[in-house]
């Protein structure tokens, strides 16, 4: 008997890990999307159109595209090309297999076999190809004109709207792989925060043993492992915050700052980056060596120290067409961090994304200190050394 409440509790679904905005987003989301979809094809179509003006399976793509859009299933190139494809196999078989059964058999599992070849699975489509079938004299009269309206015309407005409504609401739609911060440096060698722990050989190798088609990403699986392992560690290595390994005299100039006065700030703290601040100590952007010799041309070493003098000397002049204050070379969009942030927040901009100073801000973006890559390498060694004392 226990074995059989057992297999009973097997087919109860596990909760689902969001909460109730992201709930109310995606209803509201599919509201807007199926509305508009079907006011937009009765206006290009026409009220008199012999044709139908949405087809069943743009529901079952919309829970996909606004109930989970960062599903490889949710795609652009999925909904387009899934409901395309089986929208020609579907007409297809309805045209030249005479019983309805096979023919909505080898439609169905047709279409399922090219989304497959074509990248392009989308579980909706294998209701168009049904659709085509079954659709009733509307449909099957329409022949492959089918194929273009209702089914890419539909497809098309859901994903226009699915488009807009995602990106307006904050969720990154089309949902594209991340940038693989290894060719930073355009080197063969793995991220510094890959090279402990598993790899992307290591987590190909178990997607190649499970073979089962996920329900998310490849990128987003990684990415979910690997905040697994950073909160596991803030866990083991309790409250370590930024207010606790910050730098809090921070050498930092405003946006007006001649650049003569920025590099003599650079080599008499012996520092690489100066944040920048506005009259309210507000942080709006940084300024480092690497800015310097952008800008200055520094790459080609011929004249190097002339070239360096002359881009930072002031101009005597009315005129320049050179760069003066720090304002005109800083970087604007700065990665920043607030005091309670816990270190390990800090570990991924400062091992994989080429940034070796973060500014720390208060509530207010008011500039508090900063943490350099050296202070995270002594904190994480604390950290450790404070774990395996006895």
């Amino acid at each position: 008997m226990d074995q059989f409440w057992l297999w009973l509790r097997g087919f109860v679904p596990g909760q689902v890990m969001v909460n109730g905005t992201e709930r109310m987003r995606a209803c509201c989301g599919a509201l807007l999307g199926i509305l508009l979809t079907g006011l937009a094809s009765h206006w290009v179509l026409g009220p008199t159109a012999a044709l139908p003006l949405l087809i069943a399976p743009m529901g079952a793509s919309a829970v996909l595209l606004f109930g989970v859009p960062a599903s490889p299933l949710a795609q652009p190139w999925s909904i387009i090309g899934g409901n395309l494809v089986a929208a020609v196999i579907g007409v297809a078989c309805a045209r030249w297999i005479p019983d309805p059964l096979f023919a909505t058999s080898i439609a169905v599992s047709a279409a399922i076999g090219a989304m497959f070849a074509l990248r392009c699975l989308h579980p909706p489509s294998g209701a168009v190809a049904l659709t085509a079938v079954l659709g009733g004299p509307a449909v099957t009269g329409l022949g492959f004109h089918f194929v273009l309206a209702p089914v890419l015309l539909n497809s098309l407005l859901l994903l226009l709207v699915a488009l807009l409504f995602n990106n307006a609401t904050r969720r990154r739609y089309p949902h594209v792989a991340h940038v693989d911060p290894g060719k930073l440096h355009q080197t063969k060698d793995q991220p510094s925060g890959r090279r402990i722990g598993f790899t992307q050989e290591d987590l190909d190798h178990v997607l190649q043993q499970y073979n089962q088609v996920l329900d998310v990403s490849r990128d987003d699986l990684e990415n979910l492992i690997l905040q697994t392992e950073l909160h596991a560690y803030r866990r083991r290595f309790g409250a370590i915050t930024c207010a606790d390994i910050m730098s809090r005299d921070v050498v930092s100039v405003e946006y007006g700052t001649s650049l003569e006065d920025a590099w003599a700030l650079l080599l008499k703290h012996r520092i690489k980056a100066l944040p920048v601040i506005n009259s309210a100590r507000r942080l709006v952007g940084i300024i480092t060596q690497t800015d310097f010799m952008r800008q200055a041309n520094l790459q080609v070493y011929t004249g190097f120290d002339q070239k360096l003098k002359q881009f930072i000397q002031r101009t005597t002049t009315t005129h320049s067409d050179k760069p003066e204050v720090v304002g005109q070379i800083m970087t604007s969009a700065v990665q920043s961090a607030v005091t309670d942030a816990h270190i390990v927040e800090l570990v991924q901009p400062l091992s994989d994304s080429g940034i070796h100073h973060i500014p720390i801000v208060d509530d207010q973006r008011r500039l508090v200190g900063m943490v350099t890559q050296s202070d995270m390498v002594a904190a994480l060694y604390r950290g450790n050394a404070n774990l395996t004392t006895p």
